[in-house]
This record gives structure tokens, sequence and C-alpha cells, in this order.
């Protein structure tokens, strides 16, 4: 008995370090480009909007791994079980972007109290961020949040992927769409009148148009901040 508590403690153990690992090994590949303390304040943005979903998924009784990190593409949430709804999915799917955007306003009034660039820069990353994980398509936030909506509002991510892509290349959008693809054709083939998909969509009126409307204000209010901030910190010094 105490050797398998033993045992379950290691792999706790062993979680916690490849998390905090991952985190370490983020923070030192974006010192190299961006410098320490931005480093450490973007990583920890990007540990911030994790934990909001994290605390969701937990909070809504789903089994979930600590956030791991890769440098220069972001990070996830391990989810060990699907959620047996759309309303959960679109619950655990905002949480992220909510959490990241506190985060990033609190970056925003540390760096008004003490006059802070660099603590502006990252508010701004902040917003940005999270403005962009609300596109609506999956595997992004946005897609887990829209399909209480409607699957197809997915498709509506393509155009903006696109454009996103022209206005600046990226190899990390590339990645998305590659893992979006089969989501789109789902998306695109989509049935409400399917069993599976009545019996998993099935939500009230009132939730949809909750949902919807917070979703529209967040895209809407993190627009004004990431036009404001990028307005004031003006070109790069």
């Amino acid at each position: 008995m105490k050797l398998l508590l033993l045992l379950l403690s290691a792999g706790k153990l062993g979680k916690l370090l490849t998390s905090g690992g991952t985190m370490l090994l983020s923070v030192l590949a974006y010192a190299f480009v961006y410098g320490w303390w931005y480093a450490l304040g973007f990583v920890a943005l990007l540990f911030c909007h994790e934990m909001g979903h994290f605390l969701a998924a937990r909070q809504r009784g789903l089994p979930v791994g600590l956030p791991t990190f890769i440098p220069f593409v972001g990070a996830w949430i391990e989810m060990k079980e699907l959620p047996k709804d759309v309303e959960t999915e679109a619950y655990v799917g905002i949480a992220g972007p909510v959490a990241g955007t506190v985060a990033a306003l609190a970056c925003y009034a540390l760096a008004r109290e003490f006059d802070s660039r660099l603590l502006l820069a990252l508010a701004y990353a902040g917003c940005f961020l999270n403005l962009f994980n609300l596109i609506p398509i999956s595997p992004l936030d946005g897609g887990r949040i829209t399909a209480i909506l409607s699957p197809r509002l997915w498709l509506l991510g393509v155009p903006v992927l696109a454009a996103a892509f022209f206005w600046r290349p990226s190899p990390i959008l590339i990645l998305i769409v590659i893992l979006a693809l089969p989501q789109l054709k789902a998306a695109w083939n989509w049935d409400p009148a399917a069993a599976g998909n009545q019996a998993y969509y099935a939500v009230s009126s009132e939730d949809k148009f909750t949902y919807g409307a917070f979703y529209v204000g967040l895209i809407v209010f993190l627009c004004l901040m990431v036009h404001g901030l990028h307005t004031e910190l003006g070109p790069a010094r």
C-alpha cells in the first residue's frame, strides 16, 4: 500500500516537474529573443490563460492535467475526459480568455502605476494573445465557445486565418489550419438532426444568448484594448 502511494505521489510529482520544466524552457527560449523580464511576464500570461481552462474544467468535474508549454507555439492543458455537452465545452473554452484578459489588465494597471513600458508591452501581448484565441475555429478557444451557437460558425474562422496569414505569415497559422481541417470538415457536414448532435448540442436559448453576447463583448473589448495599446506603444524602440 505504501509503495502504491509512493508511486502515485511520484506520478503527480512527475507531472508537476513536466509542467514546470516546459514552462522554464519557454522562459529560456523567449529570453534569448525578448529578454528575461519580458519572457517571464509573457509565460506568466500564458500560464494564467491556461489556468483559467484548468480551474473551469476542475469546477465542472473534468479530469485535467497541468499546463504544458512549447516555446513559440504556446501552451495547453491535457483534457483527460471530453466534455459531455456543448455548454461545458463553451464554459471551459471561454474561461481561458477571461483569465488571460484579467491578467493582461493587471499588467496594464501596473504599467500605469509604475509608468512601465515593459508592462505596457506585456498588456498588449496578453490582449492580442487572447483576441487571437477567440477566432471562431477549432482547436482555438473561439471554436469551443461558438460551438454552443453552431459548429458551422467555425467556417467563419477560415477567412480570418487567411487574412492573418497574408498580414503576417507564420508557421503557427499553418499548424492551426492543419489541426482545424478535420473540424472544418465536420462543420461543413454538420447535421443538427443527428441523434448524437441533438444530445450533445442540446442547450437553452438563454445559454446561447449569454455565451454569444459575452463572446462578442469580449472580442470588442480586446479589439479596443489592442488598438489603444498598439497606438500608445508606437514604433518599437
